[in-house]
């Protein structure tokens, strides 16, 4: 799952196998998603699925800060012009420590 994405029930159900074959009518909750297993796969109980997709939103909320840091952080035409100016570098730096700063590792 990529650092954007948000949390699915898909996303947990790949999580435990990934060979898993099925359809989903996803709605956000676990309990009422209608899943249609397929190609003979075995059912995974939907506990299980409750338990990775918690599991899941943790880490992902866990990440908040660095999803915040990523959008403010300088481009990459910032830090290759930094490359080749002392004054850019500085600046660069300066723009990393105060991004850092508002959002601190948790």
């Amino acid at each position: 799952m990529a650092l954007e994405d948000e949390v699915r029930i898909v996303h947990a159900i790949k999580a435990i196998n990934s060979d898993a074959k099925f359809t989903i009518t996803e709605n956000g909750n676990v309990d009422t998603a209608e899943i249609t297993w397929l190609e003979g796969f075995p059912e995974i109980s939907k506990a299980d699925i409750q338990e990775k997709f918690d599991e899941l939103k943790a880490e992902y909320e866990a990440q908040e800060y660095a999803r915040n840091r990523q959008r403010e952080y300088p481009s990459v035409q910032e830090l290759v012009v930094a490359l080749y100016d002392t004054d850019d570098k500085t600046a660069v730096d300066e723009k990393r420590a105060a991004v850092k700063l508002k959002y601190p590792k948790p």
